[in-house]
């Protein structure tokens, strides 16, 4: 990589950075080109060198938000971790990265839901890239004998709607009190001793029944 290539790549973290601290300290209606300018000491022109425009910069922030939660799923993945201790791992790794921010500032913490929200364009390449993670730990439980019966795709729906305040950020920031890496532990183990296509008896009446 050349040394012009190298100080473009350069400017462009710092800018990124610079973005990050005024969401997280003003919040999302803050995060302008112009603000952002101000804030790095740059004409608005030099900011539009590096991002052409705002969504090219909301992609970085993704990017940078998101890197350290792929990095942690990619180690997971390529582990020789059973199944099971996968998928706890999957979701504890990322779970903890997001409760330290939080609990850092749960103000910040809601800049990023609502920038998240509003620009959900930006982030949706993460979620499927999740997915897609979440899908080869789960094939290779099927290759040990879980989840029989089940598809791929509904098998990631299941766990994702079954773990979701451990995921999804909009939602853990309501139980994030009461969630824990033991909690955790404990649903995984739940999905694996009991996720499956077989009929146990749940939806086995016409009607509901009072007590």
């Amino acid at each position: 990589m050349n040394r012009a290539q190298t100080d473009i790549e350069a400017t462009r973290e710092r800018l990124v950075e610079i973005a990050t601290a005024l969401l997280e300290e003003r919040g999302s209606p803050a995060l302008t080109m112009q603000e952002l300018a101000i804030r790095a000491g740059m004409s608005p022109a030099t900011v539009y060198r590096y991002f052409e425009d705002k969504d090219a910069l909301l992609e970085a922030l993704a990017e940078y938000w998101f890197r350290p939660k792929v990095a942690a799923m990619e180690e997971v993945v390529a582990s020789d971790l059973p199944a099971r201790r996968k998928m706890y791992e999957f979701f504890a790794r990322r779970f903890t990265m997001m409760r330290k921010v939080y609990q850092a500032d749960p103000v910040a913490f809601q800049s990023y839901i609502d920038i998240g929200n509003e620009h959900f364009e930006q982030v949706r390449s993460y979620v499927d890239l999740a997915d897609h993670y979440l899908g080869v730990i789960i094939g290779e439980a099927m290759g040990e004998g879980f989840f029989a019966g089940l598809g791929v795709d509904e098998t990631i729906s299941l766990v994702n709607q079954m773990v979701a305040p451990y995921c999804a950020i909009g939602t853990m920031t309501m139980f994030m009190e009461r969630l824990t890496e033991e909690k955790l532990a404990r649903i995984i183990d739940a999905v694996f001793d009991g996720l499956s296509a077989a009929d146990r008896g749940a939806k086995g009446v016409t009607d509901l029944r009072a007590a």
